[in-house]
């Protein structure tokens, strides 16, 4: 099997072992390209899937552009009417996690940069629509979106997140397993872009997958992904009462004796899941000490553990949603920033396509 490609998963998982290994001993090497669409706020299954990896690599040092891509809303929605509230409430999201911006940590929609979406008309070029119709993701998130008509936006989206990504030279994209063929397309535009325009001196780096180590989480019911327009999903900013009522109508079975079995007891192995992503503590553990106690028991100590987790982010939360103006100023600013690494980028993609005047 060739190395040379994220082709298969396995590959992208070996590859994202070596590269967490390079991060730690020089994270000034990288640059992190991660974000959200702004379709309402974060929940649990963001945070723990996500947002705390990205607190994590910011931490580490790891220059960190952060995007709120507000454009591709208007693909498979039509909130287009609550992009900007939804986008502020992502920042808060962020910050209550830990995300500190500053130098190496921007925040910006990218509806503000439209240097980096000027990228989209060359990159067009370097793919073919049959490419881009049989993209396996974009066909899943038209399934999902139970679209009757799709328009080009949706099709042309992977080559939009190619420019959300290269703009900034981004080597590094934290995604799922489902992301890893929209990665793919913006590597291979990186390659055809350099080959074709800059053989000597390659413009664009081909950005490598960092995978998640936290399995895909469950939402309450126990069936599908946690998702708020499913209504399975905890929000990261709902009360702890109100997380305490979601948590017991969770679905569970009739076995009374609680075990970590995630083929035949999915149901009770998420709500184990989500404990051990709390505590950290091996979800076959606790379903030890839980024993015969039943959901209930397992439920009580889901509530508890996951309430003492976020109350810090809730409480910070609270503070910055009484500060909408800061919220504001942390957008302008990232979109500035994210303006000026734009604008070097453009003018060098000019350069090598002749087009400089």
């Amino acid at each position: 099997m060739s190395e040379e490609k994220l082709s298969t998963y396995e590959v992208a998982v070996e590859k994202s072992k070596k590269l967490e290994v390079e991060i730690a001993n020089n994270p000034k090497k990288f640059r992190v390209l991660t974000g959200d669409r702004p379709t309402g706020r974060l929940h649990i299954g963001h945070y723990f899937g996500s947002l705390q990896n990205r607190v994590r690599l910011a931490q580490m040092g790891v220059p960190t552009c952060i995007l709120i891509a507000d454009y591709q809303v208007l693909t498979d929605h039509d909130a287009f009417s609550e992009i900007s509230q939804n986008t502020k409430q992502l920042v808060i999201d962020y910050l209550a996690a830990g995300i500190k911006p500053g130098k190496d940590v921007i925040i910006y929609p990218h509806s503000y940069v439209p240097e980096a979406n000027q990228l989209m008309l060359p990159f067009l070029t370097l793919v073919s629509n049959a490419e881009l119709s049989r993209n396996p993701t974009v066909k899943e998130e038209i399934q999902s979106a139970g679209l009757k008509s799709v328009n080009a936006g949706m099709y042309t989206y992977p080559v939009h997140q190619a420019c959300d990504i290269l703009f900034c030279k981004a080597n590094i994209v934290p995604v799922g397993k489902d992301q890893l063929p929209h990665l793919e397309m913006t590597r291979n535009i990186a390659r055809r872009f350099n080959e074709k325009f800059s053989p000597k001196k390659p413009v664009f780096p081909e950005p490598q997958a960092l995978l998640s180590k936290t399995p895909s989480i469950l939402g309450l019911d126990g069936s599908q992904k946690m998702s708020k327009s499913r209504g399975n999903a905890i929000m990261l900013s709902a009360s702890e009462d109100e997380t305490a009522a979601l948590i017991k109508k969770a679905k569970t079975d009739a076995d009374r004796n609680i075990t970590y079995d995630p083929v035949n007891r999915p149901e009770v192995a998420n709500l184990l899941m989500l404990i051990s992503l709390c505590t950290e503590e091996a979800p076959e553990t606790i379903a030890e000490r839980i024993g015969d106690g039943g959901g209930g028991m397992l439920k009580k100590i889901l509530t508890e553990c996951l309430n003492e987790k976020l109350r810090p982010m809730r409480q910070a939360r609270a503070e910055l949603e009484a500060n909408p103006d800061y919220i504001r100023q942390v957008l302008l600013d990232g979109a500035a920033a994210a303006q000026e690494i734009a604008s070097a980028t453009l003018k060098e993609v000019r350069s090598v396509m002749n087009m400089e005047i």
